[in-house]
């Protein structure tokens, strides 16, 4: 799979301080298929303005977005796109979208309300590897 029509890039807004998530960003750094995804931690500045942009408060973030075709897809759906660019066992999770949408976003609330309790928090973003880092910002506007 290659980058998406126009060269618009793959965005995944995502909770930098959040263990599940963070785990999920190195995840998805070693099973990508075609290394074309951005990320952004919802703690930086361009994180915020784009979680504001989509009505998410960057403050109290209860959903993270993924990006694709220049269309924002929260909670489940953006899940099952995500999962959709990558490799490995996550890939089981697919199956998820035979679920009802409203099913799939309630078991999403669920996880994403206790994420902190289940899976802990930092007390700040990671940084990413020297050879990945400029995949942790949007791209610059041509």
């Amino acid at each position: 799979m290659s980058q998406p029509p126009g060269n618009t890039p793959l965005i995944w807004l995502y909770d930098g301080v959040c263990v599940l998530c963070s785990g999920g960003v190195r995840y998805a750094l070693q099973h990508e298929r075609d290394q074309a995804m951005r990320f952004v931690a919802i703690q930086s500045r361009e994180g915020r303005e784009l979680a504001l942009a989509h009505g998410i408060d960057p403050d109290a973030p209860e959903s993270f977005l993924f990006i694709e075709n220049s269309v924002a897809l929260p909670k489940s759906d953006g899940v099952l796109a995500l999962i959709r660019h990558l490799g490995g066992p996550a890939r089981l999770l697919l199956a998820g979208q035979f679920l009802p949408r409203a099913l799939r976003d309630w078991l999403y609330d669920r996880i994403a309300r206790n994420r902190y309790r289940l899976f802990g928090q930092k007390s700040s973003c990671e940084m990413p590897d020297p050879a990945q880092r400029h995949r942790f910002s949007l791209p610059e506007a041509s």
